[in-house]
């Protein structure tokens, strides 16, 4: 359940108001998160072959981009995410996070600047709920050691307008507001994106049928089923489109970085979803900075730990972190 959880809380048809929310279903086991340790992680390459620290930082180093796709609520990632920061620093290194909306960017640089307080910072940047816990680390780093930070997400509320009414309506937005996203159109996901997304998606309709069965109408008539399954296709449809746009914003801040900055290095952080197999982000960041050299490191906690499932996890990224299943939270089904 939490895998799911985690992919589907950032799919803006399902959840609106987008991975804000996330922190509300937390609960560790015991209410406390356990000293991190190497224990708890195994690391690999793409291909389930084993590699080491040092080889994952190198190539970090050598990488333009460096995509972190973690699950929200996977304390081990966190953990590493700090720690591959910390190895990887550079003059010209900036760390990017789908964690903070395109215009929370002024009050985010304005606390790096330390011209406001980190209470403001939460609340004018609208940070997510699980702040605190798992990413407050990253932007203390970033503001002891004056690297910049790329607020890079699309604002939550026009990934719900995309959702609601498709990209079309982005369209009619004021020339401020277009300001935070990428130049329109945007290109559509690609076919292997969408299907894994359509697969998630019927994977979380088949679960939810299953659990809600005695609450599932059926339609009264053939032609009502026929309806009713053309609005759901294309609510499917708006919501991959949604899930575009965050992608494409993502990658747009970071080519935006790197027009401006050369020479530039950029470690984003981000759900795995968002890329994963180089695609999502890295798709459309090839697309705005053609030749840029990327890296992705996906990081998953399995329930094979520590071996690598290679069924599930094979090609997943450059390289793949296993993470102990055993500290993630636990869900309490209502």
């Amino acid at each position: 359940m939490t895998k799911l959880f985690t992919l589907l809380c950032c799919f803006a048809l399902l959840l609106p108001m987008g991975c804000a929310t996330l922190d509300a279903a937390r609960e560790s086991a015991d209410g406390d998160t356990p000293p991190i340790t190497a224990v708890n992680y195994r690391l690999f390459r793409g291909d389930g072959t084993q590699a080491s620290w040092e080889e994952l930082i190198a190539a970090t180093k050598s990488a333009t981009v460096t995509f972190l796709g973690e699950q929200h609520d996977d304390p081990v990632a966190h953990h590493l995410e700090q720690s591959i920061l910390r190895d990887t620093l550079t003059p010209n290194l900036a760390l990017s996070l789908e964690m903070f909306e395109r215009d929370a960017q002024l009050p985010l640089d304005e606390y790096l600047a330390g011209q406001i307080t980190e209470q403001h910072l939460i609340a004018s940047g609208r940070a997510w709920s699980n702040y605190d816990p798992d990413y407050r680390l990253l932007i203390e780093f970033a503001r002891d050691n004056h690297l910049p930070v790329l607020a890079a997400n699309a604002p939550r509320r026009y990934v719900n307008l995309v959702s609601r009414e498709g990209p079309q309506a982005l369209q009619a937005l004021s020339e401020a507001a277009r300001h935070y996203l990428p130049p329109l159109p945007y290109a559509d996901a690609s076919t292997p994106y969408a299907e894994k997304f359509y697969q998630v998606m019927e994977e979380n309709r088949r679960s939810s049928e299953a659990t809600n069965a005695e609450d599932t109408a059926t339609p009264a008539t053939p032609e009502d089923a026929q309806k009713q399954a053309e609005e759901d296709q294309a609510k499917l449809q708006r919501s991959l489109q949604a899930q575009s746009l965050w992608d494409a914003t993502m990658a747009h801040a970071i080519a935006t970085f790197l027009e401006d900055n050369p020479a530039g290095r950029v470690l984003h952080v981000n759900g795995s979803f968002h890329s994963a197999q180089h695609l999502g982000i890295p798709e459309h960041l090839a697309r705005y900075r053609p030749g840029a050299s990327m890296l992705v490191i996906t990081l998953v906690p399995d329930k094979l730990f520590p071996a690598f499932d290679h069924g599930a996890l094979n090609g997943l990224g450059d390289f793949v972190i296993v993470t102990d299943p055993a500290l993630q939270p636990v869900y309490q089904d209502e």
